[in-house]
């Protein structure tokens, strides 16, 4: 689903209250050991809880999903995005008040499969074998420890470079010629020097970019073992990229999206690393700039690196305590491992799928006007099956907010980006009681 704003500073809080029943047991909300079968009978209703575009999406689909299967009802409810979290948190504390379905957001998901491991069903006996069709990044996001997939994955974050054509060729720059962050950044000293323009504008207070960026070189904060990793030689190299681009000028410092999409509606830079839903945000919020921008994958830190990474995208889960699970299961299957369901979910409501067979559907390869004819959606739909999976914990919004702060010191400050990783390393291990890695 396209990422709200929010999203993660509201997750940091649902993190706090999940910290907050840690200590001892954790209620489960169910055994989970309840067995889907692929084979089941499907009868009876279920209830699915969604917000926004995507309770749009599944009610369309519910309704053929029940033709498909007499007998059945899926009542698709909007429980609104502000309330979602702070009812599945009760739900699962409490073990019971949950339906049969929620949607959770990648950036929560961690938190919610490490604080109630059983909260949530297995689907691998559903979607198992079509595991290799997914986005392998969301695949593992949604994944436990053990490799059951708690979470199955709906829409993707992908995320690739927008830049002004007008900018880039004012400058004299063949920004497609660009292959790394090294690349850029010299092409961004001669558009700042021929045009005035910076290279970017990011928020620098919220973190600047830095965990994308990281993931590009296939880490996260946390490795395998749930050891921090924030002040790897990967996290400090990045942090002193970004420090450097600011000391050289290149980036535009602005404050949370509002700054952001007034900076992007009044040209201040010429290029933008984001995941694929900001299409739609250009095309909202910034009419007037249509014809002057195009999408180009990411530039690499190495010859032969990633040149994507994720922000944002949801997934779907049945609880524990769902009444109807088999049920609950099938329509999951139905809605997200199905080709052209999901591609319809991008022509209808916007959702960018992470089942991979439907991004080959035509829509993907067609012409979008505002981008001067290129077909944008192809890009991020090669783009999909490479983003590098990485680690998320129950910890990972604290990890957030606490290197945020790191970036702050050494790009607005002028600390050096090794100390402050460090530091912010030892914070995250006092806070958390978790090791750093060695």
């Amino acid at each position: 689903m396209k990422k709200h704003v929010i999203g993660l500073a509201g997750f940091a809080a649902v993190g706090l209250a999940l910290a907050g029943c840690a200590t001892g047991g954790v209620p489960t909300g169910g055994s989970g050991s309840t067995a889907l079968d692929p084979d089941a009978k499907l009868e009876g209703e279920i209830t699915v809880w969604s917000w926004d575009v995507g309770a749009v999406a599944l009610e369309r689909l519910a309704a053929d999903f029940e033709k498909e299967h007499e007998g059945t009802t899926v009542n698709v409810v909007d429980v609104g995005y502000d309330n979602a979290y702070d009812k599945m948190s009760v739900g699962f504390q409490a073990g019971t008040g949950l339906p049969d379905v929620v949607t959770v957001e990648t950036d929560a998901a961690p938190g919610y499969i490490t604080q109630f491991p059983k909260g949530m069903l297995d689907l691998n006996p559903i979607l198992g074998e079509d595991e290799a069709d997914f986005d392998p990044f969301k695949w593992s996001a949604g994944s436990d420890a053990d490799g059951s997939l708690r979470i199955a994955p709906w829409d993707s974050g992908t995320v690739a470079m927008f830049y002004r054509t007008d900018i880039v060729e004012e400058a004299g720059v063949d920004i497609e010629a660009v292959q790394t962050w090294e690349d850029l950044i010299a092409a961004g000293k001669v558009i700042k020097e021929k045009t005035g323009h910076t290279l970017m504008s990011t928020d620098i207070a919220a973190g600047a970019g830095f965990q994308a960026r990281l993931q590009q070189l296939g880490q996260g904060l946390f490795n395998e073992k749930g050891e921090i990793t924030v002040n790897s030689p990967e996290a400090v190299r990045v942090l002193t990229m970004l420090k450097d681009m600011n000391e050289a000028g290149l980036l535009k410092n602005v404050t949370g999206w509002d700054g952001r999409v007034t900076s992007a509606k009044d040209g201040d830079s010429a290029v933008t690393p984001e995941a694929v839903w900001w299409i739609g945000t250009l095309q909202g919020d910034a009419p007037e700039h249509a014809g002057k921008y195009g999408v180009m994958p990411l530039p690499v830190f190495d010859e032969g690196g990633a040149r994507t990474s994720n922000n944002g995208g949801s997934g779907l889960a049945v609880p524990a305590q769902a009444k109807n699970p088999q049920l609950a299961a099938a329509f999951v299957d139905f809605v997200l491992a199905d080709a052209e369901n999901q591609a319809s979910m991008m022509k209808n409501e916007g959702l960018f799928p992470s089942y991979l067979p439907a991004l080959e559907d035509e829509q993907f390869s067609a012409p979008v006007d505002y981008f001067g004819g290129q077909p944008v959606y192809e890009v991020f739909a090669e783009l999909t099956g490479e983003i590098p999976p990485i680690v998320y914990t129950s910890d990972s919004a604290e990890a957030t907010d606490i290197v945020a702060n790191a970036v702050s010191a050494a790009v607005l400050n002028g600390a050096d980006p090794a100390t402050v990783l460090e530091d912010a390393a030892k914070q995250l291990a006092t806070s958390t009681g978790r090791e750093i890695a060695d």
